[in-house]
């Protein structure tokens, strides 16, 4: 698809300025059976074309999820292990425990409870050791 960028000039004083995206989304809320629709708007310094936004823009939602996931569950953003490889290797195991717990089939409790229930974060921790 073809994209007409030929109104997007330096009036906006932002340097490098190549993409202005907007994505508007259909959206049906589970609990509430309600349907809306979304408009998002994202500045990019690359030249992209519709796919490569769209792409983009779902790329970095997939991140933000995941790390919405590790902040809510382990407190990431809390943590105060600066030193050494401390960080690299608690995020590492972060990781790890929260896909043993999408891998899971009992599902005993939501993630946010499996992160305070140390006999499940142990079940858990002992099935991955099992599936290597």
């Amino acid at each position: 698809m073809l994209v007409n960028k030929s109104w997007l000039n330096n009036k906006y004083q932002w340097v490098g300025l190549k993409s202005i995206i907007k994505v508007t989304s259909d959206v049906h809320e589970k609990t509430t059976g309600k349907e809306t629709t979304e408009t998002r708007w994202y500045i990019s310094s690359l030249d992209l074309n519709a796919e490569q936004a769209l792409s983009s823009v779902r790329n970095h939602w997939q991140v933000e999820s995941m790390h919405w996931v590790l902040d809510m569950t382990f407190r990431e953003d809390e943590s105060r292990i600066r030193k050494g490889r401390g960080p690299l290797a608690f995020n590492v195991m972060r990781k790890i425990a929260m896909t043993l717990f999408k891998q899971d089939q009992t599902k005993r409790a939501s993630i946010v409870a499996a992160g305070l229930d140390d006999e499940y974060r142990s079940t858990l921790l002992e099935s991955g050791i099992k599936m290597r």
